[in-house]
């Protein structure tokens, strides 16, 4: 497994104004200490140290016994100024060009050996196409017609039927990806999610069986907006899905902090006009708690409603991409509820960027998690039926401090170093979870490793945010 990270250097940018140096042109350092060093490197290290021991020579007292004891302190103090003017002169010439080439001063691997070639990023994306390439599920489905996409994971027996939640994120992948080649097709994938497509309406997982459930019919809606399905198409499953979740229909769903987030990003594509947008982006507002570990800042839970759970890393990040992208959609102005879930959303920043632990590549706040779904089943109350749901952390967090809102509010506060040590932690841990552009799950405490599409995918994705967020011209 590769353990390269990306992004470990510090972030760079330039300031408005300024003139960046020619592609042969060192930057100058102008600094009173550099001005000195040039000085002595000018004057010669040798020449330096001459000047020291004709200097001190001359001045040391008579009472030192005979002229020899002078010309070795003298000899001594000349050639030690000689070799710190030369190790001085050394130093500042390698500043110089780093300074000039910051690429160069923080690439690792084969990038720190050939200057001016690419990252390792390219690679992975392509790495991550072949194997989607060669793991593609064809399945010809007696009742549903041919099925083109993925399971839950990679590497599975087949030949497997592709799932809903498989093939949506496989979607979003090849939509990321830029779809390269005609070997895979986005209208066959879109073709097969309306094949998966359950007979009163929407889409479920695997697990779930036959009943709609509304964060895998948001997944799935917002893969298929994406993809450039029509708005009326979708408008009937966008009105199932809404008419659903409600309190009084999804109890469970509705006082799970995962679950309303992934409908509220879901329907932010595939519906941004929905009148249910704003009901939730309330409820995820009014769910948060106020951490007195961390300066009583509002957080998230795994749960909107009491018992809220502990303060989660994890949630408080799905709950400030979901606020944040739900801030573009319908704004933050003009009413006492907007103006509450914008507190909400700034306050789960600054609590992001209040870890007091370290390093933060490997800080608590970057522990996966598994948490379960639990309702009720509709033809047997009795019973439960469980989602067990899996959260690659690291990758929500890159996502969080990567929304627009997130920096915003690190510069506002003067917390701008800590929003970069904790992106470039973050952005480590999700880098070395990666083998050839895919994503590893380990089962338990044993050997027996899963590549979950949605894995893959959120990886992929924070890190092509973060390449688009550093992306600097180089005229």
């Amino acid at each position: 497994m590769s353990q390269q990270q990306l992004g470990r250097g510090p972030l760079r940018s330039r300031q408005p104004g300024t003139t960046p140096p020619a592609p042969d042109e060192e930057p100058v350092d102008d600094s009173p200490p550099a001005r000195f060093v040039g000085w002595l490197g000018g004057l010669g290290c040798l020449a330096a140290g001459y000047g020291v021991f004709q200097f001190l020579f001359s001045v040391l007292p008579g009472s030192i016994e005979g002229s020899a004891a002078r010309y070795v302190i003298a000899g001594i103090s000349g050639l030690g100024t000689s070799v710190a003017a030369w190790l001085a002169a050394a130093l500042l010439r390698a500043r110089t060009a780093a300074a000039a080439d910051p690429a160069r001063a923080t690439a690792v691997g084969t990038a720190a050996m050939a200057p001016g070639a690419p990252g390792p990023l390219p690679k992975v994306f392509a790495s991550a196409y072949e194997t989607l390439v060669d793991q593609v599920s064809v399945v010809d489905d007696p009742e549903s017609g041919r099925l083109t996409g993925w399971p839950h994971s990679l590497g599975e027996d087949s030949p497997s039927r592709p799932t809903p939640v498989g093939t949506a994120y496989g979607l979003h992948i090849m939509l990321d990806l830029g779809v390269p080649d005609g070997r895979l097709s986005t209208g066959d994938l879109v073709d097969t999610l309306w094949r998966l497509r359950l007979p009163d309406g929407g889409w479920s997982a695997r697990s779930q069986g036959s009943e709609a459930r509304p964060e895998v019919t948001a997944l799935v809606l917002g893969a298929l907006a994406r993809a450039g399905t029509s708005a009326e198409r979708l408008a009937a499953e966008v009105d199932h899905c809404t008419s659903g979740f409600t309190r009084r229909l999804d109890r469970a769903g509705m006082e799970s902090t995962h679950v309303v987030t992934t409908v509220l990003r879901g329907l932010l594509r595939a519906a941004p006009r929905s009148e249910s947008l704003p009901v939730l982006r309330e409820a995820l507002a009014d769910g948060a708690i106020s951490d007195p570990r961390r300066e009583h800042l509002r957080c998230w839970g795994y749960r909107l409603q009491p018992p809220y759970g502990r303060p989660s890393p994890l949630h408080t990040a799905q709950a400030v991409v979901a606020l944040d992208r739900a801030a573009r959609v319908l704004g933050e102005d003009g009413d006492a509820r907007a103006a509450r879930a914008r507190t909400a959303r700034e306050d789960g920043v600054r609590w992001l960027l209040s870890c007091p632990d370290a390093p933060h590549d490997t800080c608590p706040d970057l522990e996966n998690l598994h948490e379960e779904v639990r309702r009720p089943r509709t033809d047997d109350p009795s019973r439960h039926e469980v989602l067990n749901v899996r959260h690659f952390t690291a990758s929500w967090l890159v996502r969080a401090l990567l929304s627009p809102g997130a920096l915003e509010i690190a510069r506002g506060d003067g917390l701008e170093d800590e929003w970069r040590v904790r992106l470039d932690g973050a952005l480590a841990a999700v880098w070395a979870g990666q083998a050839d552009g895919t994503w590893y799950w380990g089962l338990g405490a044993g050997t027996e490793l899963r590549r979950p599409m949605w894995m893959t995918y959120q990886g992929l994705s924070a890190l092509r945010a973060h390449a688009v967020w550093m992306y600097q011209p180089g005229g």
